[in-house]
């Protein structure tokens, strides 16, 4: 039975997202760049609060008006105040447009994880996504991302596959941006963890729909709201679960 600590609550907090770029050219095809990156989801109780900060530095090559990004880096994770992990990341980014309405954007990574919490979640990690784009016209658009994950840790019963296949698609109304998104997602453990009968499996249901006001724009910030729906049926009880997320915030908008 799960005690008061780890049953579902609903409540306000506050989430930051952010990045900042530093890109410097070193010949007509290749330029260095260095990023940072912030998130945040913060609560009125701090034993909840996940925090997260990334740094990664690499090349972009250019070839055409293709791209290609390598990158290396490492990513702090804290939980509740806490530190709760640290990884060490490599990746590679390959942009490519297809025609002048539709582009390509293949990503991969991998992950060295030190969990600082258990031991036995430590390991490597792996990802690959592809992601195709098309305008439909100057206001409106769908895509497509496929992406699969892979946590090969200490521990079976920790480790992981994984994917995921979702929709998109958004479009100008005026002044207003909509974005709406439909997912679903496979996880699968390798050995089931002793304190469980069963194998942990997902099936994981997601949809958001989202709009950003440019209209209320102040500079080149505006106020956005978000709503997100899940249902993850999981063989283990404390993953199964049903969500509702409702976000208002402000995003730079373009």
């Amino acid at each position: 039975k799960l005690d008061e600590e780890a049953r579902e609550k609903s409540g306000i907090g506050a989430a930051f997202r952010g990045q900042a770029y530093v890109r410097r050219d070193v010949g007509k095809s290749i330029t260095l760049l260095a990023r940072a990156g912030a998130a945040a989801d913060l609560y009125k109780k701090g034993a909840f609060n996940d925090i997260s900060l990334s740094l990664a530095a690499g090349p972009e090559i250019r070839s055409g008006s293709d791209r290609v990004t390598i990158e290396a880096g490492t990513a702090w994770r804290w939980f509740g105040g806490d530190p709760y992990s640290t990884t060490m990341t490599l990746g590679a980014n390959y942009f490519h447009p297809l025609d002048r309405q539709s582009q390509l954007r293949v990503i991969v990574s991998a992950g060295d994880v030190d969990n600082m919490r258990n031991r036995l979640q430590d390991g490597r990690a792996y990802a690959l996504s592809l992601n195709y784009e098309r305008a439909l016209s100057s206001r409106a658009g769908v895509g497509v991302s496929v992406a699969a994950d892979r946590q090969a840790l200490r521990d079976p019963g920790y480790s992981t596959a994984g994917g995921q296949l979702t929709l998109l698609g958004y479009g100008e109304i005026g002044a207003t941006t909509l974005i709406a998104t439909i997912g679903y997602g496979r996880l699968e453990a390798d050995a089931r963890q002793f304190i469980y009968p069963r194998r942990r499996i997902d099936d994981l249901f997601r949809v958001s729909l989202g709009a950003t006001f440019r209209q209320l724009a102040v500079g080149e910030f505006a106020p956005f709201v978000r709503v997100i729906g899940e249902r993850n049926r999981s063989t283990i009880e404390l993953f199964d679960y049903r969500r509702l997320r409702t976000e208002f915030g402000i995003t730079r908008a373009f």
